[in-house]
């Protein structure tokens, strides 16, 4: 581990999440836009984004706040569209959980979706990257991300006004997701947790408040997690044949 293989690490991190900038941008205007639209001042909007960081939940929040929904079903729904930061923290914890705290702090604040995707991948492609390095080779990965996404909320919120109507910028939210959830759909579990909560969301949308989305990420993940026992207990079986 030398100063050159850290440097080495953040410039892949950079490299490898410098592609989601073209949506993590556009991204954050929108929510700058919609933000300001809603009667945000310009602190509130950055609040929103410096303190959350979490693209998806602050739409929900935002759109149930503007529904006038009360606080705590915004904090749940909030929440549970966030469960899978949970899920995130648990996959990185044995490559980065023996990192010293300040650094686990840094980290645990920039754990976005862009920043688990390809940190997850490098870490599984390179199992003997020394401890330093993946923390390096992470933070390269939010240099192109999380800086970007501050500064597309500034903008939306402070010109989101003068914004062309014509220009379709709300194309960011769906194309980013598709893009990051399309990967990894790698196992069957992932692939059936992914269809029941596009069916229960989808059969729900008439809940209020979107509770449909607390019905539908608490259906992913039993029936993900009921999938992932079936394998299992049918791989034991092969196993004893």
């Amino acid at each position: 581990m030398t100063i050159a293989s850290k440097k080495a690490a953040y410039v892949r991190g950079i490299r490898d999440g410098a592609p989601f900038l073209l949506v993590v941008l556009p991204f954050g205007v929108l929510f700058g836009v919609v933000g300001a639209e809603a009667g945000l001042d310009l602190a509130q909007v950055m609040g929103f984004s410096v303190l959350v960081i979490a693209g998806a939940s602050q739409f929900t929040a935002l759109q149930l706040m503007s529904e006038h929904a009360p606080t705590v079903i915004v904090l749940l729904t909030s929440l549970a569209v966030n469960l899978r930061m949970a899920m995130y923290s648990a996959s990185l914890t044995p490559h980065l959980g023996k990192l010293p705290l300040w650094q686990r702090a840094i980290a645990a604040y920039f754990l976005v979706d862009q920043t688990y995707l390809v940190s997850a991948t490098e870490f599984e492609r390179r199992p003997t990257m020394p401890l330093p390095d993946r923390f390096a080779y992470f933070m390269g990965a939010v240099t192109p991300v999380c800086p970007f996404w501050y500064v597309g909320t500034y903008l939306g919120a402070g010109v989101g006004a003068s914004i062309p109507d014509g220009l379709a910028i709300d194309f960011a939210l769906p194309l980013t997701f598709i893009a990051m959830i399309a990967p990894a759909l790698r196992s069957a579990a992932h692939v059936l947790a992914a269809l029941v909560s596009v069916a229960v969301a989808l059969a729900l949308a008439f809940l209020p408040y979107s509770l449909g989305l607390l019905c539908a990420a608490a259906a992913a993940m039993a029936a993900g997690a009921q999938m992932e026992l079936w394998l299992e207990r049918r791989r034991r079986k092969e196993g004893a044949a």
